[in-house]
């Protein structure tokens, strides 16, 4: 089992910046990947983006387009996500998952934490 807590949400204002932070603890791998979602008010959760445990490697949705940036510490076994320039539309809960494609798990198998608000006030 793995557990993920997410942190370090709150109210911003326009261009301002946040930095989430992810928590992991439990069996993980370095086979792992693990990444950043965010569900807007009314709409579908969608994908921001993702690293390699291991690697540190990233991957991002275009709508990101280079604000945010993904990175991990493994002495600290955090993830964290680094939002510059927010906009009203960022507003969302955001999640952390953990997946490890190499044992069978996708995102949709894998591991959830709880979600941390985050609110772009104009």
């Amino acid at each position: 089992q793995v557990q993920l807590v997410e942190s370090g949400g709150g109210l911003v204002q326009a261009g301002g910046s946040l930095r989430l932070s992810c928590a992991v603890s439990g069996r993980t791998s370095s086979t792992y990947y693990m990444g950043w979602f965010r569900r807007p008010p009314g709409k579908d959760r969608e994908f921001i983006g993702r690293i390699g445990w291991n690697l540190g490697d990233t991957i991002y949705a275009d709508f990101v387009k280079g604000r945010f940036t993904i990175s991990r510490d493994k002495a600290k076994s955090t993830m964290y996500l680094q939002m510059n320039s927010l906009n009203v539309e960022d507003t969302a809960v955001y999640y952390c998952a953990a997946m490890d494609p190499a044992h069978g798990s996708n995102w949709s198998t894998g591991y959830w934490g709880q979600g941390t608000q985050v609110t772009v006030s104009s």
